[in-house]
């Protein structure tokens, strides 16, 4: 991954807080998305069907969807709070390990909501170190690097738990699904290690008359013009991406395309997706924040409708998820990067907390509906049950 831009009046040493974070979050989501697809692949193992898969998918962010906003709150008050990503870190790590374990689909929920809960620990802080530690002008160009971190791991981890599972089935499916589990354990607990150099970072300074400000009402913040579109952007993006993560092995399955080719897949998106946070600069100079934010709903809407669509086998699905996956990554940063310049001084890590719950919030009713839908037409189903958020999303930023 090449080096981050510094502009002329921003030195090195404001920087290496930057590259421990990316450090850290190229791990951690390493480990989350070998994870995630892992769980879909075990939970079949254990004889669940297309159902369970979307409430298990659920599971992993029901419980994040209770605790975002106070935490959000706390990273507020907070002088330091990088030890909060560190913490979610480990969490993460018991999560996969706890995967690996156990058998039955109710232990596969709740290690499925442990994973849930260690990743929001480190994006909401990570998120925060960004708001409140970057130059306001740097903002878009540090969440796309932040998330272009992420992407690296989206890429990477599909890759792993497609070269470990192979074309392992029944039983032997169950235990290459542990193996990897274990695997996903170990990265996670590395993305710690990078962020030992955080603990340097100076401390938020607050006045007298900051400590006793109340915090801003959630509904302030969502009454804030343009909050409620960037939100609902936001949460349709991020869902339609575990919904696909959840759904194309069945899809997969039903055209005969084995799991090693499903990793690639996953990993062409989420390729595709760090190539579009990388040239997001490029893409500032030349669009608004809002016509690129339109563009990512609404294209990402089209080709999930492609992917559902019986129109071919490995190779068109490649091609579609190339482009789905280039639009898809581009809303993340722009939504971080607006929500934070929406808010206030001094609430931005609670309007992202917001932000991260709106996204729970979708990553729990969203692949609940979409498990509705599938259970009566098929996987396809929740694909294009997706697809509308997507355009309703689009339509919405406009």
């Amino acid at each position: 991954m090449a080096e981050p831009t510094e502009s002329a009046a921003e030195p090195p040493e404001r920087t290496r807080w930057l590259w421990a974070l990316l450090g850290s979050v190229v791990l951690t989501h390493t480990a989350l998305n070998l994870t995630r697809p892992l769980i879909s692949y075990r939970t079949i193992a254990v004889g669940g069907d297309a159902v369970e898969v979307g409430l298990i998918t659920a599971a992993y962010a029901l419980l994040p969807l209770v605790i975002a906003v106070p935490l959000g709150r706390a990273t507020d008050r907070s002088a330091r709070i990088a030890w909060i990503v560190g913490l979610g870190s480990v969490i993460l790590a018991a999560g996969g390990l706890l995967l690996s374990l156990v058998d039955g689909l109710a232990g596969l929920a709740l290690a499925s909501t442990v994973v849930g809960v260690g990743h929001l620990l480190c994006m909401v802080a990570g998120q925060g170190l960004i708001a409140r530690h970057s130059r306001p002008e740097n903002l878009d160009r540090d969440f796309g690097w932040f998330t272009a971190a992420a992407s690296l791991g989206q890429l990477a981890g599909p890759l792993i738990s497609g070269a470990i599972l192979a074309d392992a089935s029944g039983d032997a499916l169950l235990a290459a699904t542990s193996t990897a589990l274990v695997v996903a354990g170990a990265v996670a607990a590395l993305g710690a290690l990078p962020l030992l150099a955080l603990f340097r970072l100076s401390p938020v300074r607050r006045t007298a008359e900051q400590k006793a400000a109340p915090p801003v009402p959630t509904l302030d913040l969502l009454r804030r013009r343009r909050m409620p579109s960037a939100l609902l952007a936001s949460l349709a993006l991020l869902s339609a991406v575990d919904i696909l993560t959840a759904y194309l092995p069945l899809i997969a399955e039903s055209r005969d395309i084995p799991p090693v080719l499903v990793g690639v897949l996953l990993s062409l998106r989420a390729g595709s997706s760090l190539l579009s946070r990388l040239t997001l600069p490029w893409m500032l100079r030349r669009w608004s924040r809002k016509t690129l934010i339109v563009a990512s709903t609404a294209v990402a809407g089209l080709s999930l409708i492609l992917v559902a669509l019986p129109l071919g086998g490995f190779a068109v699905l490649a091609l579609v998820l190339g482009l789905g996956g280039f639009l898809l990554g581009l809303g993340q940063p722009l939504t971080m990067a607006e929500v934070t310049t929406l808010a206030p001084e001094g609430a931005r890590g609670s309007a992202l907390a917001l932000r991260i719950w709106g996204n729970r919030l979708g990553q729990v009713a969203i692949p609940a509906a979409a498990s509705a839908v599938a259970g009566a037409v098929g996987a396809p189903g929740a694909l294009l049950f997706s697809a509308a958020v997507l355009i309703t999303a689009a339509v919405t930023a406009r």
